[in-house]
């Protein structure tokens, strides 16, 4: 299962939802921040799970003007599926490719200044991520701890990285 898939899967295995409010949803969390799922996209996850038998789908009839709504629902299969993946995200650390790994592995190729200049520019980069996500999450408290502890995540890798990013200049600085 995709991380999308898996994202997806969670809202609806909360509660049934229409694909538009799954839209409102991860809006409101800021869910793109951590997992890529476009607009577009929502619409395809859902037929694909539905095709693999993790959810289901039902016409609500709309008491006004417009079309009915399709409401979607975890199926006991999902929801096993579901409850499988997630222990294994919470107990199994994810092997990352962050491309400043493979900027650190060119640094032999560059001068000092310039590795300098563009550590620099990366931990600029980095704080106003920072700022970004603490905004975001600010501006939705209160939130469900669930959600926080998903920010203050964010933010603590955040913080770590901009540590070892002021080590490594600190480092370059005393090279020969």
């Amino acid at each position: 299962m995709t991380n999308a898939e898996l994202a997806i899967l969670s809202l609806v295995c909360e509660s049934p939802h229409y694909g538009y409010e799954i839209e409102q949803i991860i809006e409101q969390r800021g869910m793109r921040d951590w997992t890529e799922i476009g607009f577009s996209s929502i619409y395809y996850l859902l037929k694909k799970l539905e095709a693999k038998g993790f959810i289901t789908s039902r016409l609500e009839e709309k008491s006004g003007p417009g079309p009915a709504r399709k409401i979607y629902a975890i199926t006991p299969e999902g929801k096993n599926n579901w409850r499988e993946a997630i222990l294994t995200a919470l107990s199994q650390p994810q092997q990352l490719y962050p491309l400043i790994q493979i900027g650190m592995a060119g640094i032999p190729g560059l001068s000092k200044e310039e590795t300098k200049q563009a550590l620099i520019n990366y931990c600029q980069n980095l704080k106003q991520r920072e700022q970004y996500v603490r905004s975001r999450m600010e501006s939705q408290m209160p939130l469900p701890y669930h959600v926080e502890w998903m920010f203050r995540h964010s933010l603590t890798m955040i913080k770590s990285e901009i540590k070892f990013i002021h080590q490594m200049i600190d480092e370059l600085e005393n090279l020969a």
